[in-house]
């Protein structure tokens, strides 16, 4: 990890720690950041509780606080930000109404990172979870 960049590095999921939507419940995660010039790539994977792999996309965090498209959520845009080093905040938008938000934030020793999301899935099931993930 860089002393001046809290995000870029490799995180493993803290269950215990974590609050999980029953509709979205792992079992094991990890997550990559991985800074760019305009931000950061973000990837994971992990297995869910029933033993299903997933592997996420790559999601790229463009910190300009401008509307950017969702790649393969057509007519869904996000805008991101980074208030502080240590916080990402993100607001994802549909038809012009927020369907979804989330807010990473690095602890001030750098050790671990909580994501807190709250959005619509895939099926349209509105969700909220509350990740901790440990520095590797």
């Amino acid at each position: 990890m860089s002393p001046k960049d809290p995000f870029d590095g490799n995180w493993t999921l803290n269950i215990a720690k974590s609050r999980c939507d029953p509709n979205h419940r792992p079992a094991a995660a990890t997550m990559s950041w991985r800074r760019t010039q305009e931000g950061y790539q973000m990837t994971a994977q992990g297995t869910m509780s029933d033993g299903q792999t997933k592997q996420e996309r790559p999601a790229a965090f463009i910190l300009d606080g401008k509307e950017h498209p969702v790649e393969d959520v057509p007519g869904c845009t996000a805008v991101m930000s980074r208030p502080v080093p240590d916080i990402i905040e993100v607001e994802s938008k549909s038809a012009g109404n927020v369907v979804g938000k989330a807010r990473y934030v690095v602890s001030d020793e750098g050790a671990t990172l909580t994501a807190s999301v709250s959005s619509v899935d895939a099926q349209q099931r509105r969700f909220e979870t509350c990740l901790v993930w440990d520095r590797q």
